[in-house]
C-alpha cells in the first residue's frame, strides 16, 4: 500500500475511533457472552460518517477489497442506537 494511502487510512480509523460509539450490544439476549448477530448500520442523519466511510470504500476497493454499502427502512430488531448508528438484528427481509 502507498504510504499517503496509508496514512489516509491510518486518518480515517482514527477519526472513526474519536467520532463512533463502540455499541454496548450486538445480541438479542441479555445474557453475558450471548452470540453476537446484529448488524451495524448508520442513520441516513449521519452525513459525515458515510461521506468518511464512502472515502474508506474507495481506498479499499482499490487495493482489490470487495465493499458494498446496504441501505433499509428496515435494518431489524435494534439492540442498541445513539444519534449516528443503529445496531439491529436482522428482519427475515433485511439486505445483509
Amino acid at each position: 500500500m502507498a504510504e499517503g494511502d496509508a496514512e489516509e487510512l491510518r486518518a480515517t480509523y482514527g477519526w472513526f475511533k474519536a467520532n463512533l460509539a463502540v455499541p454496548t450490544r450486538f445480541s438479542l439476549s441479555a445474557r453475558p457472552h450471548a452470540k453476537a448477530q446484529a448488524i451495524s448500520w448508520f442513520r441516513d442523519t449521519a452525513a459525515e460518517h458515510v461521506r468518511r466511510m464512502q472515502s474508506y470504500q474507495r481506498l479499499l476497493q482499490a487495493y482489490g477489497l470487495s465493499v458494498i454499502m446496504l441501505r433499509t427502512a428496515r435494518p431489524g430488531y435494534i439492540v442498541y442506537e445513539d444519534d449516528v448508528q443503529v445496531v439491529a438484528y436482522p428482519f427475515a427481509d433485511t439486505p445483509c
